[in-house]
């Protein structure tokens, strides 16, 4: 990260600070130099942060600013090129970067962390893995529960207490519950509707391990069997997700891939209802590089771990999505979630 001609990079992403030293707390400043690195965060990681962190990084800790700590200990050894993390900073704290390092021109990188963290190692792909099992294990649970008559915030309640239960860290993102019309909401916050019988029961909901996501979607039938059009969209779906994930390779542009479920759904005559990209990355973080979209030119380096999620979202009548994530090996695409996405009436 060094080799770019700069002294010292600051990195001020939590996620990036996690995955460089394995620190886990909320706060905290990473300097990298060349022959070390020091890592600041407050008191009330004192103990936390040395255990976490010691073996890559000087941990300092300050009761009041972990700026002014910076400061301090920069000023031990001065650098004169230092860079920081733009696409992160505040237009508040790139003030307090002209203070930190008097005289320096400090310099604006983007992404230098995160294009490490495109190629996953074992650990973090079996994390992801561990992370799915969880999640399905938790939707399992959750199913034969959903009876029609019930809010989406009921619903969500149930499976978010499932997933703690089972040793999800945390949420990577608020579980989405989307039913009858609104499932065709492909970020619909979920609310207070009742299910109805016949409806579309969608729900989008991570689970974490390690620190590390996975992202699921499923789509149910609640209360009554599916009819003819359910079944059609349903099935078309589902072909774009199959299509997608047998034929997906690293290598391919992030264009490349997601033409192999659009194709499949322009050709069935809904291109227009399937208005974003076929995945994104998973890791430390739900949405990171790289991104499977018509917009995407760069290859899909191997290692790398995407959700395959597309769908079909017809306005006042509902939508259809389904999602797994997918390690793309050397060997080929490893499936890292079950893919049990077999159509589910829930009667």
């Amino acid at each position: 990260m060094l080799a770019l001609g700069h002294d010292l990079l600051l990195v001020q992403s939590l996620p990036n600070i996690r995955y460089l030293t394995g620190f886990t707390g909320s706060s905290g400043l990473l300097a990298i130099r060349a022959h070390d690195a020091i890592l600041v965060t407050d008191f009330r990681y004192a103990a936390q942060a040395p255990r976490e962190a010691a073996t890559v990084a000087r941990v300092e800790i300050d009761q009041l600013n972990i700026w002014d700590r910076l400061k301090r200990v920069l000023g031990e050894r001065p650098v004169g090129s230092p860079a920081f993390e733009a696409h992160v900073t505040t237009v508040r704290d790139r003030e307090r970067l002209d203070a930190l390092i008097p005289h320096a021109t400090w310099q604006p990188t983007s992404d230098l962390v995160e294009k490490l963290r495109l190629v996953k190692d074992v650990a973090e792909v079996e994390a992801i893995r561990a992370a799915a099992s969880l999640g399905q294990d938790a939707l399992a649970e959750t199913l034969p529960a959903i009876r029609a008559g019930a809010s989406e915030f009921e619903v969500a309640a149930l499976l978010e207490s499932a997933l703690r239960r089972r040793g999800s860290e945390w949420h990577p993102f608020p579980t989405i519950v989307a039913s009858g019309p609104r499932s065709a909401l492909p970020h619909a916050r979920t609310s207070e509707r009742a299910v109805n019988p016949g409806d579309w029961l969608l729900l989008d909901f991570g689970a974490q391990v390690d620190g590390y996501c996975a992202d699921l979607t499923r789509t149910v039938v609640v209360g009554a069997r599916a009819d003819a059009r359910q079944h059609e969209i349903y099935g078309v779906v589902l072909q774009a997700q199959r299509r997608a994930i047998e034929q997906v390779r690293a290598g391919m542009t992030g264009r490349e891939a997601d033409a192999l479920a659009r194709d499949v759904i322009a050709k069935a005559g809904f291109g227009e209802a399937f208005g974003h990209s076929l995945g994104h990355g998973l890791g430390l973080e739900v949405h990171e590089a790289p991104r499977l979209s018509p917009t995407a030119d760069l290859p899909v380096p191997v290692g790398a771990v995407v959700t395959v999620e597309p769908g079909i979202y017809l306005h006042g009548w509902g939508g259809v999505r389904l999602e797994d994530d997918v390690h793309l090996a050397a060997s080929g695409p490893e499936l890292l979630s079950d893919n049990r996405v077999e159509l589910l009436e829930l009667v």
